[in-house]
């Protein structure tokens, strides 16, 4: 397939998603803080940045989900693209997706991304984690640390983002591949879970499902559609997730080890046709989410402020919206979300969302580029 062919595919989808949802805009006020920020055009060079993350002070690096990892070195984008990446299927919603680096990246050069790849014996494609060091803009010591299994030839709902707590754990998220009565409830299947490892790929003793030998024991929690979305909270340093519901029940959840956040047996959303997916919004042994969008925003990226650049976000979450343009703060309570509001409008289709070393937050839209927030009086 081209890379017309490619960017059709990508467009045609945009336009079904968008069709297919819920055409109904969220009634959501906008934040007293919203008219003091803009946004400020770092590079457009990047056709969809699916995931951020900064190796230093002055380069971040940007996954392409048409298949190229990028730097952005003191917000120029470089030219030359990073080579060594593993065969990628760029398929429907799959391609590279997340990129994050090590804990200790300044000694170890670790980095690691997510990406719908061919590993495993099965035919198809699945989630996928390879790590691998950054040598004269190519990827080196290339090891596959994670293969989601079955494959599938499904072409939605890959997941997948990766995000590091601060024991050294690495969390993977992983969709339902679009087989939501096979794989979620399943514990002998990866799709439709969130997945603990070490980060060589061995897996912690700890882990809720290691004794259990019907189980895959990298999992750390299931029943789960869609993550797109993760972030871990800077002062309890638990993980948070979001994941996208069908037409509705787009939702927020604090995970828990072992614990089952209920898809599809339970949910807030409906078939995109407008039918009746269950009956049932709760059930006794299934999470409830933290907080959930009926109808859908399509959330995508998720960040705890910490940057005293923004002192009305500080300590809130930010979400992105890739169905309507806006960057949502969501007011905390504890370990409890109680109100959202408009942080920043006409954004674009939001796909990710980075604190940078600086202090500054940076968003990726698709077809539009990585923009930096600043004050409004500075952009």
């Amino acid at each position: 397939m081209t890379f017309i062919q490619q960017s059709r595919n990508l467009f045609v989808s945009i336009a079904v998603l968008t069709t297919l949802g819920c055409a109904q805009t969220p009634d959501i006020e906008v934040s007293q803080s919203t008219n003091a920020y803009t946004t400020s055009l770092v590079t457009n060079g990047i056709a969809i940045p699916w995931g951020m993350t900064w190796l230093n002070e002055t380069d971040l690096l940007v996954s392409d989900k048409l298949g190229s990892l990028r730097i952005v070195r003191n917000g120029k984008l470089l030219e030359e693209p990073i080579s060594g990446l593993p065969a990628i299927s760029i398929n429907g919603q799959g391609g590279l997706l997340d990129v994050e680096v090590d804990p200790n990246y300044a000694q170890n050069g670790w980095i690691y991304f997510a990406y719908s790849g061919f590993e495993g014996e099965s035919e198809g494609f699945n989630t996928s984690v390879m790590r691998a060091q950054l040598e004269n803009m190519a990827l080196v010591n290339q090891q596959v640390i994670f293969d989601g299994e079955p494959n599938s030839d499904k072409r939605q709902h890959f997941g997948s983002r990766l995000s590091f707590d601060n024991e050294g754990y690495l969390y993977i998220t992983i969709g339902d591949r679009g087989e939501r009565d096979i794989h979620p409830q399943r514990l002998d299947r990866d799709a439709g879970k969130v997945h603990r490892i070490y980060p060589d790929g061995s897996i912690p003793s700890t882990n809720p499902f290691v004794d259990n030998a019907d189980a895959n024991n990298s999992i750390y929690s299931y029943g789960h559609r869609n993550p797109q979305g993760m972030a871990v909270h800077p002062v309890t340093g638990k993980i948070w997730t979001h994941e996208h519901g069908p037409r509705g029940g787009d939702e927020i959840n604090l995970l828990q080890a072992g614990a089952n956040y209920g898809w599809p047996i339970i949910t807030f959303g409906r078939n995109y046709i407008g039918t009746e997916i269950t009956d049932k919004t709760e059930m006794e042994g299934m999470m409830q989410p933290q907080w959930q969008w009926t109808p859908s925003i399509a959330p995508s990226g998720m960040l705890f402020v910490t940057s005293d650049r923004y002192p009305q976000w500080q300590g809130k979450m930010l979400v992105g919206s890739l169905k309507f343009g806006y960057l949502l703060l969501m007011e905390m309570d504890g370990e409890q979300v109680v109100s959202q509001s408009i942080a920043l409008e006409d954004v674009g289709r939001l796909r990710s969302i980075s604190q940078g070393p600086d202090g500054y937050i940076y968003v990726g839209t698709d077809g539009t580029g990585i923009f930096k927030i600043v004050p409004r009086d500075a952009g």
